[in-house]
């Protein structure tokens, strides 16, 4: 005949006590709901962003490593751009204007980076020149193709390099998306078209907070 194990009343106890600590932990650091306003905002899951290495004017190379410890917006086009580049770019410089006029001081925790995809075109000497037009703190950087081939993938975004209509002039066809990397490098936010710079001022300010209120 089998003999019945039996547990210790403490050890039950013990056990009991121990689960119910986990349970209300659970429930105190338990995230609370993102804003209504940043339904289709933030990503479901937030994707680390791996190794990749672009080169920058007069910033040396720009890699993974640097998009930690800085919230950091990236947008994806090309100098050559009509109208969706020029046109981001001016509301990311407004964006920028708006929260450093709110705090008095240019935001040290953020960064804005302007990755171009038609390196064949777009140097570094004039991806700096092009940026700074719209904010002197803003970053420019390019790379070969393979090298833009493995960031776009990362972040989601595509572009197209359409036929020429004469030597050397070409559209491209680009992700008109703003990307958002936070201070882990985690891709947790990407904003659409139209974009406004009081709409990603707002979007933003919700963003952080509910970061720093999930822990």
């Amino acid at each position: 005949m089998s003999k019945k194990r039996i547990w210790p009343i403490g050890s039950l106890v013990i056990g009991l006590a121990f689960g119910l600590v986990l349970i209300i932990t659970h429930m105190l650091v338990k995230p609370p709901a993102p804003p209504a306003e940043l339904e289709g905002v933030l990503r479901k899951e937030l994707r680390p962003i791996q190794t990749f290495a672009l080169q920058t004017h007069d910033r040396g190379p720009l890699e993974a490593k640097n998009l930690r410890g800085k919230w950091s917006f990236v947008f994806f086009g090309y100098l050559s751009c009509p109208d969706v580049c020029p046109n981001t770019l001016h509301e990311l410089n407004s964006f920028y204007r708006l929260l450093a006029d709110e705090s008095g001081a240019e935001p040290e925790d953020l960064q804005i980076i302007f990755v171009s995809v038609d390196p064949a075109r777009d140097s570094t000497d004039n991806l700096a020149r092009y940026v700074r037009h719209f904010n002197r703190r803003f970053i420019g950087a390019t790379a070969g193709k393979g090298a833009i081939d493995r960031i776009t993938r990362q972040f989601g975004a595509s572009y197209l390099i359409e036929d020429e209509t004469a030597p050397g002039q070409y559209l491209v066809a680009h992700t008109s998306a703003i990307f958002l990397v936070d201070p882990y490098g985690r891709l947790v936010a990407s904003f659409s078209q139209p974009h406004y710079a009081s709409t990603l001022v707002s979007q933003y300010k919700k963003i952080t907070a509910y970061f720093a209120s999930a822990g």
